[in-house]
């Protein structure tokens, strides 16, 4: 089966991130190593004059936080914060790590991203290895 999975977790609100742990954990088995990722995005420059000074690390430390919570309920977990463009980064890091299967949650396609495409489309467009997608 699968050696090392990746599951890439947004904090929207309509995104089923507990869905994808629990497929990613059926298709592990015992033996696979399942990491929970999320990828911080950069503050365009026209912003983040507004942002309070201590915000991004914050927001990074409650975010390490909480990974660690859910990759500490998965036999091989394990959680990793990474910086950059959600999409382009995950299949970076897949591509980089020896990653074999996404699994990932996605919302209901709107219109915007028949016009822009959202970051699971991107993935499953450009993997090199397997991706389920959770809805």
């Amino acid at each position: 089966m699968y050696k090392k999975i990746l599951v890439p977790v947004s904090f929207d609100n309509d995104r089923d991130a507990a869905g994808a742990l629990e497929v990613a954990e059926r298709l592990a088995g015992d033996e696979a190593e399942v990491v929970v990722i999320h990828v911080m995005e950069e503050i365009p420059a026209y912003a983040i004059s507004y942002v309070p000074q201590d915000y991004l690390t914050e927001s990074r430390a409650a975010i390490e936080a909480e990974l660690r919570e859910m990759a500490g309920g998965l036999k091989r977990g394990s959680s990793e914060v990474v910086d950059g463009h959600s999409g382009r980064t995950i299949l970076e890091y897949a591509e980089e790590n020896g990653v074999d299967c996404i699994v990932m949650a996605s919302h209901r396609p709107g219109m915007a991203d028949l016009l822009l495409g959202s970051t699971a489309a991107q993935v499953v467009r450009h993997a090199n290895c397997a991706v389920h997608v959770i809805r």
